[in-house]
């Protein structure tokens, strides 16, 4: 995960009242972060989600999309302040949600991050201690810390 996010990309406590809110929040955080337009992000995953739901159930949703002039995929994760409705497939509400946004022609390295936040939020220990953490940094570490200690 250390190649998708950074401290920085990391929401711990977002508000927000609906699925579009959260997507627009989402792509505000990632328009500062990636100099892209917060617009153009947020028609991404618009997009995406006409096409079906990234609501993947158990409180957690991964939306993701492809943009022109990125150098790799990205990520920025947000743990909601209150479980919105996500049309998910399992009716509940989400409140983690893992954005992903990779280059126009990431064609594997966008399907490899899909399945590496996917594996992970099946994790329910994990989505536990993400929805106990007290700030963004003990996240990131969460989120982060399997891999720095695999490679040790």
């Amino acid at each position: 995960m250390i190649d998708l996010i950074t401290p920085h990309s990391i929401i711990p406590n977002l508000r927000a009242s609906s699925k579009k809110q959260a997507l627009q929040e989402l792509a505000r955080r990632a328009a500062e972060l990636l100099g892209q337009h917060e617009r153009a992000i947020f028609d991404v995953l618009l997009e995406r989600e006409r096409l079906g739901t990234t609501g993947v159930g158990h409180g957690i949703a991964i939306p993701h999309g492809k943009l022109p002039n990125l150098d790799r995929v990205h990520g920025v994760f947000a743990r909601l302040e209150r479980p919105v409705d996500f049309d998910a497939i399992d009716d509940q509400p989400v409140d983690l949600i893992f954005l992903l946004l990779a280059p126009e022609q990431a064609g594997a390295d966008h399907l490899k991050a899909l399945a590496r936040v996917s594996r992970l939020l099946r994790d329910a220990s994990m989505c536990e201690r993400l929805r106990g953490a007290d700030s963004a940094d003990a996240i990131y570490a969460l989120l982060t810390h399997q891999e720095t200690s695999n490679a040790a």
